[in-house]
């Protein structure tokens, strides 16, 4: 059948459907819901876009350049630091989950996840908290005002 001798409400309803199969492959993707820090997560490294933002709504966009897996964990500092595991290397995650604003679980190199939480004003660590990445140095304080 030829196109132009397709009845004009096919047509219209036909173009309907594409866009609403466009707009809903989207629809239960997560959104930015504040200010926006960009992280980007590398061997032993995490560098942000911002180092104080806002109390509120806080989007964090993180890249994981690599070459393994990386966490983020957004947890409050402590005046002693964060708790250690017995293994003295890994952050133990068991005393600070009730305070803990939110977290993405290990991502493959080359992933980009977006996190979204609500911070009260304070000093908070970003940290990836795989065997090691903690203290080989890789966190960072994020100042919340």
């Amino acid at each position: 059948m030829r196109l132009h001798a397709l009845p004009r409400n096919w047509l219209g309803l036909a173009a309907g459907g594409l866009v609403l199969l466009l707009t809903g492959c989207g629809a239960g993707a997560p959104r930015v819901t504040g200010a926006l820090v960009r992280v980007n997560e590398s061997d032993f490294h995490i560098a942000a876009s911002a180092s104080e933002v806002a109390a509120g709504h806080v989007s964090f966009r993180i890249h994981n350049y690599g070459p393994d897996q990386h966490e983020l964990i957004v947890a409050p500092e402590r005046r002693n630091g964060l708790p250690l595991r017995a293994d003295g290397f890994t952050v133990n995650e068991a005393e600070i989950l009730s305070s803990e604003p939110g977290s993405i679980n290990p991502q493959q190199p080359g992933r980009t996840e977006l996190l979204n939480v609500v911070l009260k004003p304070g000093r908070y660590v970003l940290f990836c908290n795989m065997e090691g990445h903690y203290m080989a140095g890789m966190h960072r304080i994020l100042l919340v005002r």
